[in-house]
């Protein structure tokens, strides 16, 4: 139990106020102090739900679906010996450690499907569960434009997408606010998981209220009120914006959804959320949003709403002051080149929707949806980094085999346990009785886990420094 959980006199005032029938204060206590239950989405960029359920079934693993989330499941596993997020399943990529309730906002994204669904904006990205949510709904397909103040936190999003094999993406480190004016009606579909008080979040963290003030509250919702305006700016008409927060004030929810409404009149429609899930109704307002307390799916506080944009509206008008884009598109016969070198050497094809760009002696693979927007705003990672060149050819990267390779081509060797532990670690490793020549995709059971060269009878490790970890592994 959080008995010791801190939730301030005037907070508590707040949400007796705002708390519907028949939901009551007593149960409202009780459940932030009680600890989250720990949940994980499967990852379907690299493994099926079946499969993960297999594997689940075979490490003792208790797993109970999320209705709002397909792929999302409360999970009780013996953590005393390997956390969860040292496992081989979870370093391979096949989950991701993710609230249940935060699942819901990419839930809402594409609660119709991702037919005609081509670029996709994630205004706070940071650390990535949504943006790797989003990647796996679409496949890998399109462009996914996943946006993050932050820069120290740009690190561990691009960390976990490279984690989990996505290859559509184009991160960027903007204050969210510039989108409007900068990428007018381009996406057509935009998610803000806007930066909040964080009210909901008290039962993973027994302190997130020491702070908590009223003044505080209504700060964070001017902010937010931009970010929605831009948001929406940002959005094609005739596509859909999904608002949500871990937070459970009106003014930094309903009232932030409804400055909209007010701003842009008949071009925001609100859609209804009730049939989201079985008992969605439970949580849904009268203008359709859904306004989540602890105690009523026993999760984090959440609210999620869905707006759909019926008209254009002028954007803003701004000044842009853009440097020379440092990469040139590769060429036919370069493209060709280098696609013919990678089957050759990997049997990987490369994907028809991507395009081969070069920088200096770098090779990248960006999302051929990218295009329109390149030259109109500064991206600090487009795509995925697959070679660098040299008087001998290539030399091929990790992402090459995490985010492009089956794990069914010839040139493939499977580590022990041991070994992949120590491939984890940053080390090479000497498989038994094995040798070969050149560069090797890696695998720990049927997931591709890196890329290394064979130097003699060890194989160089290729693991970037951001995924190596050092302890207490599977």
């Amino acid at each position: 139990m959080h008995s010791n959980v801190y939730l301030p006199e005037e907070f508590l005032s707040q949400i007796e106020a705002i708390l519907p029938e028949p939901l009551t204060m007593e149960d409202f206590i009780a459940a932030c102090q009680r600890p989250l239950r720990k949940s994980i989405r499967v990852n379907t960029l690299k493994t099926s739900v079946e499969d993960f359920l297999e594997t689940a079934k075979n490490k003792g693993w208790s797993l109970e679906a999320v209705p709002w989330c397909e792929e999302g499941f409360w999970i009780e596993a013996d953590e005393s010996e390997v956390p969860l997020g040292n496992t081989a399943e979870h370093m391979s990529g096949q989950f991701y450690i993710q609230e249940a309730s935060s699942m819901m906002p990419v839930s809402a994204l594409f609660n119709h499907g991702i037919g005609g669904i081509d670029a996709v904006l994630d205004m706070a990205a940071a650390p990535g569960s949504k943006s790797t949510q989003i990647a796996a709904k679409l496949g890998n397909r399109g462009v996914l434009v996943a946006n993050e103040f932050s820069a120290s936190r740009v690190k561990v999003l691009h960390a976990n997408v490279e984690r989990c094999g996505v290859r559509n993406t184009a991160l960027t480190n903007f204050d969210g606010r510039v989108f409007g004016g900068w990428l007018p009606e381009r996406f057509d579909a935009v998610l803000i998981d806007a930066p909040c008080s964080g009210e909901g979040t008290v039962r993973k963290d027994a302190d997130a209220m020491k702070n908590w003030d009223r003044e505080s509250v209504l700060s964070i919702a001017d902010t937010q009120k931009d970010l929605i305006e831009s948001a929406f700016h940002a959005l094609k008409t005739g596509g859909s914006l999904v608002y949500s927060t871990c937070t459970l004030s009106i003014e930094e929810n309903q009232q932030v959804c409804l400055h909209l409404k007010e701003t842009f009149g008949d071009a925001v429609e609100f859609e209804s959320l009730e049939n989201l899930f079985p008992d969605a109704s439970k949580a849904t307002t009268e203008e359709g949003f859904l306004h989540i307390f602890p105690q009523v799916y026993d999760c984090e506080g959440f609210f999620v709403a869905k707006i759909n944009k019926t008209q254009s509206v002028e954007a803003p008008q701004v000044k842009k002051r853009m440097g020379k884009f440092p990469f040139e598109k590769a060429s036919r016969k370069q493209a060709d080149e280098i696609s013919n070198s990678l089957s050759t050497c990997l049997n990987i094809e490369l994907p028809e929707d991507s395009q081969i760009w070069i920088r200096d002696k770098d090779v990248w693979l960006f999302p051929k949806s990218l295009e329109p927007m390149i030259g109109e705003l500064r991206f600090s990672r487009m795509g995925i980094k697959i070679a660098e060149t040299h008087k001998n050819g290539y030399r091929w990267q990790h992402q090459v085999a995490t985010s492009l390779a089956t794990g069914n081509e010839e040139n493939c060797v499977v580590l022990s346990v041991e070994d992949a532990r120590e491939w984890y670690m940053g080390r090479d490793v000497r498989p038994e009785n094995i040798a070969g020549k050149g560069e090797v995709i890696v695998k720990h059971g049927n997931d591709v886990i890196g890329l290394g060269k064979w130097v003699a009878n060890r194989i160089k490790n290729g693991l970037p420094r951001e995924l190596v970890r050092d302890k207490n592994l599977f």
